[in-house]
Parts: structure tokens; C-alpha cells; sequence
């Protein structure tokens, strides 16, 4: 065995205890770092020949590469929508690489069965049946694809085709309608085979993301003679966390006869409050579901989790024929419902802050928040130098700067307040602009308020 291996495995308690006591010191202090350090980042340097061992290399990683890292995993990071990782998540991620499974096969322990145990606890916090199936797969661009290639074979079916035997030549033309797509949709649709131009946006509704259903209804009678089409909903869009009418949707559903794909990669977790669970009113209608997991329910990256109504579908798209995998039967492996063959066990981390603080503790940390993302929208609304661009509907705040909001000026603001809060550049009805998105379990009001005062701040600076 090479010596620095043979000697790391030797020390292993001593050198995993220094971890630990390095981790928790970056955790204690990341409440005040930087999020956007402007330390430069270090030249490459080539691999040696001879390693250093797990202690030196800790070091070398503290003192060459973390100076440069965002504390992206703290409370004033308000950029993409980005989630922390609670105490018992951070520990689940622990375990899932002490264990190092590759949950792929149910011929191999038992992972396959906690993740189906994770799925049913989540389904059940989402509200949704028994009717759908779930799967955890890496993020939120795998399970919108993982849906829409569902959808594919469902529009096969339609036609008595089957893309995945035989390619999507024999499917004709492909219609996917949404008012608000997620930039990962068309991404999804690009990997699938069906272009980008298959997405035609509907018109929403007035100063509005969400889909304006008439005008949905408009269009699946336009393309009613291309056959069978996928409609995409949005159940909290990126840049106003809006919502299309599930309910309206699933009506026109039952005229009009489409696959429904849900894209509720954060807004699912509205499910959990009572003051906002009507905006999720009709989400089991769906016959596809995307929801994020390292987003609100706060688990390392990467994870996610994706439903469906036809796990018969889905297994025809990605069953992976191989003697050593044994049989389909009742129960698929996840083998056969994703992409993937080498499947980390990534339900443990999500089986753990389940378990560890259960609906109403996953509760607190969405109405919370909701909470700050009022109180920055408030503040906003009352300072004459900027601008709210929508309204605060759960935790997404989207503004700009009162006069001249040039995404140059935009960006000398974010500029000033990278040492304290990270915010996203967007574009809404073609005005630059910027969002705030709270999804993180350590954000508290306090924190909301350091963020209005830097932002109040900076703005005398422009």
C-alpha cells in the first residue's frame, strides 16, 4: 500500500476528528465572512508525484483555496435560490459517504428501501398521492428532463410509437406549451431530441408570470391538430416566485387530454404552510413533478427528486437491460427510472433532517423565510431610491433601482454589497433587475434587516 495511504488509514480517527474541528470552525464563523470574497483566486499548480498525506492537504485546501469560496451555505446568500444545510442534513451527508453506497440495485443492502421510505415522507409533505413514484436524482435540469422524456414516451404512446425503441423520428411534430418556463425545460427538450423550438410560451397573465389560462386554452385548440401536446406549469417561478393555476390547468386537462409537467423545484414547499398552500392547490393533478431538495429542504448539493404517475413509462425510457441487474418486477430499482447506474445514496442526508425536525420543524424554516423575504419587500417598497417589480408572493423579492435601473448600475450596487449579501442579476418585462430569494435555514430577520441597512447604504455610494 503506498506509505501517506497506508499511514491516513492508520490515523484515521485522529485526522477525521481534525476535519470535524475544522468544519465546525467554518461553521461558527460563517455567519460573518464575506459571502463574495474578493481574495483572487490562486494559479493552478500541477499534481506531484508524490502525495502529502490528509493533513497536509487539509491545510494546504484552508489556506490556498477557502480565503477564495462564497459562503454560500449562509444566511445572506439570496443568490439563484440556494439553501443551506441543516445540522442533521450535514450529518445524513456524513453517513452517505462513510457508507459510500451505490444505491443502484436492490440485489445489493437495503438503500433502495430508505430511499423509497425518504420518497414516501416527502411525497406526503408535498401532498401528493400514492399515485406518484419518486426517484432522487441530482437537481432540478435531471428531473424536469427525467419528466419531460416521460412525456415523450406518454406522447409515443399517443401515437403508437415508442421513442425510446425507436427514436423520436416517428413522433411528428412535438408541442410543449408553458407561460413561464425555466431555462432548464428547453435545456431538457435540447438532451431529449426535441429542440428547443418545441417550446412555444403562452401569454401570462397581466404584469404576471403565471400563465393566463384562457390564453392556454388558445393555444392547445391552435396545435390541436398536431396531436397529443406536454404543457409545463411553473409552481413558483425564478424570478417572482409566481404560480400558474394548477386546478384552471388540470380542467383544460380533461377537454384537451396533455401530459401536465409540474416544475415546482422550490415552490412545492408552499405545501407545508397553511397561509400559502393554496398555491399548490391541483399539484397532484400533475402527471410529472421536479422539486429541489437543496433548495428549502436544505441538503447538500447536489439533490432532487422527480414524480410521476406512469413508472411504467418511465422505466420503458431508462430501463437498463443487464443480466446482473436481474428483472424489471413491480418495484423498479432506480437502475431503471434515471440516467444514472452509479446512484449515490443521496436520501440519506434527506431521511435525516427529515427524521431530525419532521414536517412542523421543515415548516418553520419556509414561513421563516417567507417572513424575511416581507421584510425585505416592505423596505424596499418604503426607500423612493428603488423600485419593487412584483409582489412579494412567498420568498423571491424582485426589484431595481427607481431611475436609470442600467444593469450597469445594477451591478456597481451588487458590487458594493458582495461582503455582505449575494444577489442575482435578472431581466422582468425588460427592466434589469434584482432578486433576493430566502431559502436558507439559518436566514433570520436580523439577518433580512443587515441586508436592508448595507443596501440603504450602498445606494448613497452610486
Amino acid at each position: 500500500m503506498y506509505p501517506q495511504l497506508a499511514a491516513d488509514r492508520n490515523e484515521l480517527p485522529r485526522l477525521l476528528e481534525a476535519v470535524q474541528q475544522h468544519a465546525a470552525a467554518l461553521l461558527a464563523d460563517l455567519d460573518e465572512r464575506d459571502v463574495v470574497p474578493s481574495v483572487p483566486v490562486p494559479p493552478p499548480t500541477p499534481l506531484p508525484a508524490q502525495g502529502v498525506g490528509l493533513e497536509a492537504t487539509l491545510a494546504e485546501f484552508a489556506a490556498r483555496w477557502e480565503p477564495t469560496l462564497s459562503a454560500s451555505a449562509g444566511p445572506r446568500y439570496l443568490g439563484f435560490v440556494t439553501g443551506g444545510v441543516t445540522p442533521a442534513a450535514l450529518a445524513g451527508d456524513w453517513m452517505t459517504a462513510t457508507w459510500d453506497q451505490n444505491s443502484f440495485s436492490s440485489l445489493d443492502g437495503a438503500g433502495q428501501h430508505l430511499e423509497r421510505e425518504s420518497i414516501a415522507w416527502l411525497r406526503g409533505l408535498f401532498g401528493l398521492s400514492g399515485h406518484h413514484h419518486g426517484t432522487f436524482v441530482s437537481g432540478a435540469t435531471m428531473s424536469n428532463t427525467i419528466g419531460l422524456a416521460t412525456a415523450r414516451e406518454w406522447l409515443g404512446e399517443r401515437r403508437g410509437v415508442s421513442p425510446a425503441e425507436d427514436g423520436v423520428g416517428g413522433l411528428g411534430a412535438v408541442r410543449v406549451l408553458s407561460g413561464a418556463a425555466h431555462s432548464s425545460v428547453s435545456k431538457g427538450l435540447s438532451i431529449l431530441g426535441l429542440g428547443r423550438t418545441a417550446l412555444i410560451q403562452v401569454d401570462t397573465l397581466p404584469r404576471r408570470e403565471a400563465v393566463d389560462p384562457a390564453a392556454l386554452e388558445r393555444a392547445l385548440q391552435e396545435h390541436e391538430a398536431d396531436g397529443p401536446c406536454v404543457v409545463v406549469a411553473s409552481a413558483g417561478t425564478v424570478n417572482t416566485a409566481d404560480f400558474d393555476d394548477l386546478r384552471a390547468i388540470g380542467a383544460l386537462r380533461e377537454r384537451y387530454g396533455f401530459w401536465l409537467h409540474v416544475d415546482a423545484a422550490f415552490g412545492a414547499f408552499a405545501a407545508l404552510c397553511p397561509g400559502y398552500s393554496h398555491l399548490v392547490d391541483g399539484l397532484d393533478l400533475a402527471d410529472s413533478i421536479c422539486v429541489d431538495l437543496h433548495k428549502w429542504l436544505n441538503v447538500p448539493y447536489d439533490s432532487a427528486v422527480q414524480f410521476t404517475r406512469r413508472r411504467d413509462l418511465q422505466t420503458a425510457v431508462f430501463q437498463n437491460s443487464a443480466a446482473y441487474l436481474g428483472p424489471l418486477g413491480d418495484t423498479p430499482d432506480t437502475a431503471h427510472l434515471t440516467p444514472e447506474n452509479s446512484h449515490r445514496l443521496r436520501a440519506v442526508a434527506a431521511w435525516f433532517t427529515l427524521r431530525a425536525y419532521g414536517r412542523d420543524g421543515h415548516r418553520e424554516i419556509v414561513e421563516r423565510c417567507i417572513a424575511c423575504a416581507h421584510t425585505l419587500g416592505d423596505a424596499i417598497d418604503s426607500t423612493p431610491e428603488l423600485r419593487l417589480l412584483a409582489p412579494v408572493r412567498l420568498n423571491v423579492v424582485c426589484f431595481t433601482l427607481a431611475e436609470d435601473p442600467t444593469a450597469e448600475r445594477l451591478a456597481a450596487l451588487t458590487g458594493q454589497l458582495s461582503d455582505e449579501v449575494f444577489l442575482t442579476p435578472t431581466v422582468l418585462d425588460g427592466v434589469p433587475a434584482l432578486r433576493a430569494a430566502f431559502s436558507n435555514w439559518r436566514t433570520t430577520e436580523n439577518d433580512t434587516r443587515r441586508v436592508v441597512t448595507t443596501l440603504q447604504g450602498a445606494l448613497h455610494k452610486l
